[in-house]
């Protein structure tokens, strides 16, 4: 009876035991596929530059651009490259380090009089957007970290210190950092310079050595002196031969190069201390001198300026006299002119009048001499108008003459015309008597009655009416 038991016992869980290993198994295999599936893509951000190499298939690809890759999963490696790099050598602003892809100490640099320095600088390089180059280059460095450190890092180190050497340590701190800047950019971004080393004089400021004609040891002396410096070589255009350039043939860019405070040695340090403190003194010494000659020389010119206004106050004062005097001659010249210019007026005015009258009278005679020939014509006209009447009034009266009788019985028909309607409703009292005119030839009485009664007939025709 036990034995049956322990026997099914046993059995039961052997197949749960397997029925576990099924289910782990496949909760192993659901994992791993999934696993498997989520390998097979990666995806790739802006700012970056990727890499897959893929050892199953033996390719290379390049993804420069942000998206989602397909990859061999456990075949495929992607490597990583920032695309702008920032390597600071002790650089700082407003005394902050700055943010960068290296953070090293100051490059220390030796210049041509072996004075040294430490130079805190900063470079920016850009990977180039080719993928043949980005081959080539990952090829040659396989990661991120060994490109910078292997190259970036020490060709910039490198170029920096082989600059330096190309000036003196006075040279440099007295207003060559400048020119030290471009020269290591151009430099960086296109190759070093051919450089020979010569020995050239400079002229420069030193301490001056304490001896027995010297005990002042912050004393300075001009020297010339020869140094062994750098000397950039020159093809035939002019132009500066340069080595070879490591970054040129992956296309890496110098996008930036920024140059901090310069810290020296403190011998050079105290050299330039030294040399400041005595150019000021020397500066001040020269101003003094300046100024004392600017008070002596503006003394003078005071005095001069007194002088001088003295003599302008004294010419001036002639100059007024003068002018007053010709001012009363201009007046009296000008009171004479205005005299004779009135005179000459008046005369005008006088000629004028005169000229006026002589004017009016030649007028006036012409006027009457029109007048008299206008008269003399009138009685021209009157006179020819009369003998032209008299000729009329005498051709009348030689036809009157002429025709007599006719005339008479005319003026007996007028007569009669005008004396019959007066005598027509007239009652004739003959006077009693008649006294003649004394003539030989005596007048009857009709012949009296007739001719006084037509004659009063026509005084009372012709007189007025009376109004009452």
């Amino acid at each position: 009876m036990d034995q049956a038991v322990k026997s099914r016992l046993s059995s039961a869980s052997g197949s749960l035991l397997a029925n576990l290993k099924k289910y782990f198994a496949g909760i192993a295999g659901g994992i791993v596929a999934i696993v498997l599936a989520m390998s097979s893509f990666f995806t790739t951000e802006l700012g970056y530059t990727y890499v897959v190499q893929d050892t199953l298939f033996g390719t290379i690809r390049v993804f420069s651009e942000p998206g989602v890759h397909f990859k061999v999963p456990l075949f495929s490696n992607v490597y990583t490259y920032n695309q702008a790099m920032t390597l600071n050598f002790g650089n700082q602003e407003n005394g902050e380090v700055i943010k960068a892809t290296r953070q090293l100490n100051e490059v220390e640099v030796q210049f041509a009089d072996t004075y040294t320095a430490r130079i805190p600088a900063t470079f920016r390089f850009k990977l180039s957007a080719d993928p043949k180059r980005i081959v080539a280059m990952h090829r040659e460095f396989r990661s991120y970290d060994n490109l910078i450190d292997s190259l970036l890092l020490k060709n910039a180190k490198n170029v920096t210190v082989v600059t330096a050497t190309q000036y003196t340590g006075e040279e440099f701190f007295q207003g060559g950092l400048n020119k030290f800047k471009v020269q290591l950019e151009d430099q960086l971004q296109n190759g070093l310079y051919q450089t020979e080393r010569r020995q050239v004089e400079v002229e420069q400021t030193d301490l001056a050595a304490v001896s027995s004609e010297n005990s002042d040891a912050d004393r300075l002396e001009h020297k010339n002196q020869l140094v062994w410096k750098n000397i950039i070589l020159q093809d035939d255009a002019g132009q500066a031969k340069r080595l070879a350039n490591p970054l040129e043939a992956y296309g890496i860019q110098v996008r930036q190069v920024t140059i901090g405070r310069p810290i020296p040695e403190h011998r050079l340090d105290e050299l330039l201390v030294k040399k400041k403190d005595l150019v000021a003194k020397r500066i001040t010494a020269i101003q003094a001198q300046e100024t004392a000659r600017a008070e002596a020389k503006t003394a003078q010119l005071e005095k001069e300026i007194v002088k001088a206004r003295a003599i302008q106050d004294a010419q001036r004062a002639k100059e007024l006299a003068i002018i007053s005097k010709q001012k009363e001659v201009e007046m009296e010249r000008q009171q004479a002119e205005l005299e004779r210019v009135r005179k000459e007026k008046e005369k005008a005015v006088a000629l004028l009048q005169k000229e006026k009258e002589l004017d009016v009278a030649t007028a006036e005679r012409n006027i009457q001499k029109a007048n008299a020939e206008a008269a003399k014509f009138a009685a021209q006209a009157i006179r020819e108008k009369g003998l032209a009447e008299a000729e009329v009034a005498k051709a009348n009266l030689l036809a009157k003459q002429a025709a007599r009788d006719i005339y008479l019985a005319e003026i007996q028909r007028d007569i009669a015309q005008v004396m019959y309607p007066a005598l027509k409703d007239t009652q004739i009292n003959m006077p009693e008597y008649y006294v003649g005119d004394g003539s030989a030839t005596p007048v009857s009485s009709l012949d009296v009655f007739t001719s006084l009664g037509a004659m009063d007939h026509l005084r009372k025709s012709m007189d007025p009416p009376r109004q009452n």
